[in-house]
């Protein structure tokens, strides 16, 4: 028999997780800076500052709690609150959406892009992704991370990845990891298959083997997957060519230089 929860206790889950949690947002790069770096197909990785962030980074045990997917700005996709949308992602409020990347301009973000993606599969892997905008999230998962806001009890690590794969099913539902996910799949494109051995029947090689990979479901990617993948590359938007340190203001005050400590009489090697 089929999960289900009424769609107004879903709404007010989501409501609840979405609040954002009291602290100061940092912001690694502001939204002119992504845009002149990011290409089509790379994902958005983002830091959370909300309620459900914190299960998400708890069962995972990650810096990255969201992921949206670059598409860059398209001509069938419609501003949002006047800016242009160039995100696609999996939101607990509206389900799947374009967003702009005003969206985290005062969150900690990291880029990880694909390696060697063709032309043809950018755009395979773009088309698929938008063709799902209005999906909804899967609030039968959101119940599942619920559960550790309210206590977060011991989980051995085997586990939590599992945890977090509890979700309804329903192909029409998604959490931002397993939208983009399904979009790499849907190309063929490696993040973190699984590896197995096969044994080469070859009497000139004993003991030699080949490797297969295997596809794993994709209701087990978490954000942090993209980020320690073999097959994405982590790329930092540049700094200004003109950069100089010492003209960046401090709360203390500018730096004259870096004063030596004081030698002291009676102090051993290593003594403080």
């Amino acid at each position: 028999m089929a999960f289900s929860i009424p769609r107004s206790l879903g709404r007010v889950l989501a409501r609840y997780l979405t609040r954002p949690r009291p602290g100061t947002p940092v912001s690694s790069s502001p939204p002119a800076q992504l845009a002149a770096v990011l290409l089509p197909g790379d994902v958005l990785l983002v830091e959370g500052d909300t309620r459900i962030s914190v299960a998400i980074k708890y069962l995972t045990q990650s810096t990255w709690s969201h992921a949206a997917i670059y598409v860059g700005p398209q001509p069938d996709l419609p501003r949002r609150d006047g800016e242009i949308v160039s995100l696609v992602e999996a939101d607990l409020n509206e389900g799947v959406r374009a967003v702009s990347l005003a969206e985290y301009a005062q969150l900690h973000t990291r880029i990880c892009r694909p390696i060697g993606l063709s032309s043809e599969d950018r755009q395979q892997l773009i088309r698929y992704v938008i063709d799902r905008i209005g999906h909804q999230y899967d609030l039968k998962n959101v119940l599942d991370l619920a559960r550790y806001l309210i206590s977060t009890p011991p989980v051995p690590s085997r586990f939590r990845r599992r945890l977090i794969a509890l979700g309804s099913g329903d192909p029409t539902r998604a959490i931002c990891s397993t939208l983009i996910a399904q979009a790499f799949q849907a190309i063929r494109y490696p993040i973190l298959p699984e590896i197995t051995r096969e044994e080469l029947d070859d009497p000139r090689c004993a003991g030699c083997y080949r490797e297969l990979l295997q596809v794993r479901h994709h209701s087990l990617f978490a954000p942090r997957d993209f980020d320690v993948s073999p097959y994405f590359d982590v790329v930092k938007p540049a700094l200004p060519a003109d950069f100089d340190y010492r003209t960046l203001a401090w709360s203390d005050g500018p730096t004259t230089g870096i004063s030596e400590p004081v030698a002291t009489a009676g102090r051993g090697r290593g003594q403080a």
